[in-house]
Order: C-alpha cells, then structure tokens, then sequence
C-alpha cells in the first residue's frame, strides 16, 4: 500500500512538472502597445455643504468662492465670505484609451486646504486638464468619504481612515477624446513589460508563425514592430488575434 501511494505521489509530480513546463503565455500578457495607455486628469474645485468642517477663513477657499459667486452677478468681498463650510480641493480622474465624449469616469477628491472631514459635502462643476493644459473632462457630483472623524469637548478627538478624501462613481462627463496613434499608424509596436533579446525573438518567431515571415520584427529588448492592416475594423480584429498568440 505504501509503495502505491509513493507510486502515485511520483505520478502526480511529474505531470505537474510536465504540465508547467509546456505553459505557455499570451502576447496580451507579456506585451503591451505603443500609444494605447491611460492618461492623467486633474482640476482644482470647490466643496459646499460641509457641516462646518470646511476651510474657514482660508485665503485660497475665500478667493474661490467669490471667483465662483461674481459668476452669477453676485459682488461680494472676499474677507466677508466664511468657508466654514467649504473646503479647495484637487480633483484627479484616469481618462482610459478610446474613451469618446460623454462617457463618465470616476473621480476622486482630496482637500487642499484645512478642511477637517468631506462628508456630505458636494463638488462643483471641475474641468479636469491634462498635460497639456486642455479641457478632458468635467466634474460635478456628491461625494463618497469613507472616513469619519469626530471631536469631544475636552479637546480629545477621533479619526477613522481617511475623511479628507472622496470619491465620485462616474463624477465627471468626457468632453474630448485623446488622439491616438493606433488607428492611423501602419505598424503597431508592442513593448515588453520587461526587456529581453530572447523574449523578444520568440514573440516575433510566434508571430510569423501565425500571420508569415516579415510580418513582425524584433527592433531591441523591448520592441517588437508588427505591420498591421490600415482598414480600423481590419487592425481591431488583427489585435484581437494578436493578444492571444501564445
């Protein structure tokens, strides 16, 4: 019984070993491609509605407010404005690859100034820039803050997790799409999340091997050049065969 059960032991190893040994992994895993990436938002905005625990008398929250105010015709000082139940904040979105306008991302918003606590407060309209300055988005909504903090008389006080920041599930509306070169490039250019020689010939042999010689080239360690159909709905369906090439 014994050397049945070592019997069996020995079996189970060996096809684990055999098994790990003929795995394979897909180009979608090993690769990413040139120019299809996220791209980063951020905007600065005001909070209202906070049950006093805004940014009182801050300079920053102040000048907001009246800028905000003076909108609507409204003419007031800024020394007369209490903020005690607003707070500046900076507002970060993720604007995914091929979003077009009128999409929603979410958001999220962190205090800039000495507001205690976010909760129950509301965002106001926030364009949200990119790197190079433009309008990507816009947001506006009530927040979500997990955090809670509380005060007792006697001066002692309480925070759980973080009550100066939020979140916003899709809080801001897509207002332009970010160009990329995907659709307009004759190559698609897959770049290895780590660098190798080998790794970047094999992805290549795999290639050619699906689609014919010349179709993929290695340029270095990371690159990989493939030629790709110039038709979009032609390259949606060439990547998609693409990413799972083992």
């Amino acid at each position: 019984m014994i050397r049945y059960l070592k019997f069996i032991f020995v079996a189970v190893i060996a096809s684990l070993v055999i098994s790990s040994s003929v795995q394979a992994d897909r180009l979608k895993d090993l690769t990413s491609i040139a120019g299809v990436r996220s791209n980063q938002l951020v905007g600065y905005g005001l909070v209202v509605g906070l049950a006093g625990t805004g940014d009182g008398n801050a300079v920053l929250t102040q000048q907001a407010m009246q800028s905000m105010i003076s909108q609507f015709g409204v003419v007031t000082n800024a020394a007369n404005i209490n903020g005690k139940n607003a707070a500046s904040v900076i507002v970060t979105a993720e604007l995914p690859p091929f979003v077009k306008p009128g999409q929603r991302l979410d958001i999220v918003v962190s205090t800039a100034g000495q507001a205690k606590s976010l909760r129950g407060g509301t965002l106001l309209m926030t364009p949200l820039l990119g790197a190079d300055g433009e309008t990507y988005a816009v947001a506006q909504g009530n927040l979500m803050v997990g955090g809670l903090g509380v005060e007792g008389g006697d001066g002692s006080s309480l925070t759980v997790n973080i009550p100066t920041v939020g979140r916003i599930p899709g809080g801001a509306s897509v207002e332009r799409m970010i160009d990329t070169p995907f659709l307009t490039d004759e190559n698609i250019m897959l770049n290895l999340h780590q660098g190798d020689f080998s790794t970047t010939t094999k992805v290549s042999e795999a290639i050619n091997d699906v689609f014919g010689d010349g179709v993929a080239v290695p340029l270095d360690s990371t690159t990989v050049k493939v030629r790709a159909p110039m038709d979009p709905a032609q390259k949606v369906s060439f990547v998609s065969l693409l990413e799972n090439i083992e």
